[in-house]
């Protein structure tokens, strides 16, 4: 199969990123490692993971097997509740360096913002100087919220070059999009094409994957990309990894763009930063 094309987007520091991504919850090591070498083989150079996901010293493995130059790869990362406060990150970016086999990652997440804690704040202010450090490219979020945003704001400098949540036609996450626009902020899509396979069997997703002679998935990547979102969907399927990525050669018309709009279930349908996080 031929490599696919997967644009660049810029970020607000740090970029540029490949659009689409490869997720990798919740492969196991040696899973995330044939997955990231299948994604390498058609094209993928974005990687996702998480300090919680457990898996990289896989990806880390497939990193070194895959025979590419490290500026043709972008790497992410999260830091989870372990790490928040009193400059824990520095200790917990250092063991994804290590896990992950380089010199540093080219995206720094905070995974939850646990507000709670009362945390992020100082947590991100260690972002801050991670960065200056030159340990990571960019830095940014993952499951905040406008208003976690906004206290971001107010109390430190740096605003984050992404914010990945949980987002899908299912759920849109208006206010999260709204603020990125206003802020420079790029919203990656965790869980893209939803969970356990019920969006891809929605009628409206059949219908246009057969109007399309396109895949369900396909149908809704494009419709992330199409939106200037960066959808990381996970597979460990190399039929799968490669099928995800070829979604920048058509376009949804406006019609079909109505009718996806009309399986927005709201808020309610994803998860609650608030009280969700570990």
């Amino acid at each position: 199969m031929s490599l696919a094309h997967i644009p660049l987007v810029d970020l607000s520091h740090g970029g540029p990123m490949p659009q689409l991504g490869l997720g990798t919850w919740p492969l196991d090591d040696d899973e995330a490692e044939g997955a990231v070498l299948a994604a390498f083989e058609v094209g993928y150079r974005h990687i996702d993971t998480a300090v919680k996901y457990g898996n990289e010293t896989g990806i880390g493995r497939a990193v070194a097997l895959g025979g590419l130059e490290r500026d043709e790869l972008f790497i992410t990362t999260k830091l989870d509740g372990e790490f928040q406060g009193d400059d824990r990150a520095v200790v917990g970016l250092e063991g994804s360096l290590r896990r992950l086999g380089l010199d540093y990652v080219d995206l720094l997440l905070i995974h939850w913002p646990l507000p709670a804690r009362g945390a992020f704040v100082s947590t991100w202010q260690t972002f801050e100087r991670l960065l200056a450090d030159g340990l990571t490219r960019a830095i940014g979020v993952s499951n905040f919220t406008p208003g976690h945003l906004a206290t971001l704001a107010a109390e430190t400098s740096v605003v984050p070059a992404v914010n990945q949540v949980q987002l899908s036609p299912y759920t849109p996450r208006w206010a999260e999009r709204e603020y990125a626009v206003a802020h420079d902020i790029l919203v990656q899509s965790y869980s893209p094409i939803g969970a356990g396979g019920e969006l891809l069997h929605a009628d409206q997703v059949q219908e246009l994957a057969g109007k399309h002679h396109r895949t369900p998935a396909q149908i809704v990547l494009r419709w992330h990309v199409q939106q200037g979102l960066a959808p990381v969907p996970k597979s460990a399927d190399p039929t799968r990894i490669a099928s995800n990525a070829q979604v920048f050669d058509f376009e949804l018309d406006s019609d079909d763009m109505a009718e996806l709009a009309t399986l927005d279930r709201g808020p309610a349908a994803g998860t609650d930063p608030d009280v969700t996080g570990h």
